[in-house]
């Protein structure tokens, strides 16, 4: 620690290795952190799942579901009920059937309030039933959820859940053996009412003051321990896909994965994970290929922090949740239909299992990948591609450090006496400056020597400051803009709407707008053509971002993977250049990450595969507006659910980016070898 701290401090053989090969020890590490991860993928890294809770097996004994015939009858009864209402939920017939099973049953009232644009009130209504343990003082409870979808709804049905949701609870009330409260629970508007029912249920508030009008509860259970969203979208149902991804990238516990899939393999049931079902190649390659096309779909999944089921707004409670989604034949597993009575058997199984837990989930992991539906990766085996990424920007700090602080202490002996032996001169030459003044008779003779003594009174070096105070005051400057960024949607969308222009296009260009006016933000940098202080701002960016990449990747790791492998490289590219040419090419790279325009190109790639039949130029409208969509849902979700990815990139990642685009106008070496010759 002296060599950070005292720059007398001799250098060590690993210092100065370090500041000889660090170059080359950077690539090296950033080049093992891929490797690490594409590892992943070989069945020699992933191992198979086990359940680590013995307490969750009695969910694999015998069925005793036998009401498919209720559930049939449900289904119809409430596709004609649906055809009544076109926009809304049926909320009548079900609190009817809610009551004809004996559930204690509610309603629940909630608003929202329009995030941006002009006030808009909308309503929603959620339904739900309780069934009360007779073996238990309704201290623990489990959910059973389904998001109704009304005929209007540009999603698939979710009636059949519906229906298998309202048998399983008529075959729920029968049985004596519960030890937990079940709620049956249907919501309405997909994720909306979803957040509106666990803050009122909570009693608390996740996103910004006067959005989500939560409402009130009239009637609670026990401590949700775990939860099963159903997205059924037929009656007859090809195969099972199983959904994890939370919020801002959390996971639920293994155990309750393993779970689902080993009940839906005892089943006869085709279940997939992400679309893609386990197989085994002979061919290594094959078989990873395979493996890391699925640990693949995850990361880019978990990256986003979105949710891709209302099971993901479960997880910031602690409760462990997932999303059972059923869909008809597409010409991937067999053929054969799974019909109601195994899905009963099925959500049986699951809830005789969590029926029997003694405890919250603990045993197995929170953190992991999956490269398959029966493989996983724990976080002991993946955080180390992270790490190494990460610490290529450590390294390379350390090594700037470094080399700062040689500079400091390059002052020997001899330089000193040199340096001494020259003021000494500067004060003779003043003397006879001033006896030339006083004397002008001797003007003519002294004068050649003259010019020199005054040459030589005018050459002692100015002292580079340190400025260090201005290297901190603009790297807080630059977070401060972060912040009003975060904060600036709302007045961008009151701008828009006073010239009538739609909220998605005000946002989308007044950050454009914006990011372009940041781009002169060097001029007014006092410091920049001070090496030294731009070297300590260089330092100050490096650990910035390496440390960010370790936070977020504490808690999805797939947005710290992504970002890290996008920009650690460009950052590494931000030098001292030798000449101008190589100065502009840097202030290029590092034009292409920025984050508007890093998003704008990822949604172009994404609707180019999606539209690959469309021409070039409908293409590229079609990826504007949905760039444009894409920011807007940002926004909304880190107000109404609390996703940080928005507040992230805004508030600390953009001023990063900043910091960086002022380290590409550092002096070159030309500059400085020419502002040496003016001093001369």
């Amino acid at each position: 620690m002296g060599l950070l701290t005292d720059p007398n401090c001799e250098q060590g053989k690993l210092t100065k290795a370090l500041m000889k090969y660090y170059n080359l020890v950077c690539v090296l590490f950033y080049l093992a952190g891929i490797v690490c991860f594409l590892a992943l993928a070989s069945r020699e890294i992933n191992v198979n799942t086990y359940f680590s809770e013995n307490a969750l097996l009695p969910g694999l004994v015998k069925s005793e579901f036998r009401d498919d015939s209720l559930a049939r009858r449900f289904y119809t009864e409430l596709q004609d009920e649906m055809k009544k209402y076109d926009n809304s939920l049926p909320y009548p017939w079900l609190l009817a059937k809610f009551q004809q099973l004996g559930l204690d049953t509610y309603t629940h009232n909630f608003s929202l309030t329009s995030v941006l644009g002009k006030s808009q009130k909308f309503t929603g209504k959620n339904v739900y039933g309780i069934l009360r343990a007779p073996r238990a003082a309704s201290t623990e409870s489990l959910i059973l959820s389904v998001p109704y979808r009304p005929p209007t709804s540009p999603h698939l049905t979710t009636a059949p859940s519906i229906a298998i949701l309202l048998a399983f609870a008529n075959f729920a009330v029968k049985e004596k053996y519960w030890a937990k409260d079940i709620i049956f629970l249907i919501t309405e508007h997909e994720q909306l009412g979803m957040q509106a029912w666990l803050e009122a249920y909570h009693d608390v508030q996740c996103g910004s003051d006067g959005i989500l009008a939560r409402g009130d509860l009239e009637g609670r259970a026990g401590v949700i321990q775990a939860a099963i969203n159903l997205e059924l979208h037929t009656d007859k149902i090809a195969h099972i896909d199983v959904k994890i991804e939370g919020l801002n990238g959390q996971l639920p516990n293994l155990d309750l994965f393993n779970l689902v899939t080993k009940i839906c393999t005892k089943e006869g049931v085709y279940n997939t994970f992400k679309m893609r079902d386990n197989k085994e190649f002979r061919s290594f390659y094959k078989d990873w290929a395979h493996s890391m096309n699925t640990l693949l779909a995850m990361v880019t999944s978990q990256a986003t922090g979105i949710p891709d089921g209302n099971h993901g707004l479960f997880h910031r409670f602690g409760i462990e949740a997932l999303t059972i989604e059923g869909y008809p034949y597409n010409g991937k597993g067999n053929n054969w239909k799974v019909e109601f009575l195994i899905m009963g058997r099925i959500l049986e199984g699951v809830f005789r299992s969590l029926n029997n837990l003694l405890e919250k989930f603990h045993q197995s992991f929170f953190f992991y990948l999956l490269p398959s539906s029966n493989r996983y990766v724990s976080i002991g085996h993946y955080f180390p591609s992270i790490a190494a990424i990460a610490g290529v920007l450590y390294l390379r700090a350390c090594a700037k450090w470094c080399k700062l602080q040689k500079k400091v202490t390059t002052v020997t002996k001899e330089e000193d006496d040199e340096q001494n032996q020259k003021e000494v001169q500067i004060i003779d030459a003043h003397k006879r400056v001033q006896n030339v003044f006083f004397n002008k008779e001797k003007l003519e003779e002294l004068k050649n020597s003259f010019k020199n003594d005054m040459k030589l009174c005018y050459s002692c070096p100015k002292k580079e400051k340190s400025q260090i105070g201005d290297v901190i005051l603009i790297f807080f400057i630059t977070h401060f803009i972060g912040i009003i960024l975060m904060n600036s949607p709302k007045y961008m969308v009151e701008i828009g709407d006073y010239y009538n222009i739609p909220k998605e296009r005000s946002i989308f260009y007044g950050y454009n707008l914006i990011s372009c006016f940041l781009l002169v933000i060097p001029v007014f940098v006092s410091f920049r053509k001070n090496s030294k202080a731009m070297a300590v701002l260089n330092v100050i960016a490096l650990l910035e971002l390496g440390t960010l990449l370790i936070c977020v990747a504490m808690n999805n790791f797939s947005l710290a993977l992504l970002t890290g492998i996008l920009y650690t490289p460009f950052a590494l590219l931000i030098n001292n250049s030798n000449t101008k040419l190589m100065s502009t090419v840097q202030r290029i790279f590092w034009l292409l990450v920025h984050p508007c325009l890093v998003l704008t190109l990822v949604v172009l790639i994404n609707t180019s595969f999606l539209f690959s039949n469309e021409t070039f130029q409908e293409i590229f409208y079609r990826g504007i507006n949905a760039t444009q969509q894409a920011l807007v849902y940002g926004i909304v979700d880190s107000m109404i659910y609390g996703n940080w990815l928005f507040n992230i990139v805004t508030a600390i990642f953009l001023p990063n980016w900043l910091c960086f685009w002022i380290l590409t106008f550092s002096p070159t070496q030309d500059s400085e070898e020419k502002d040496k010759l003016k001093l001369e």
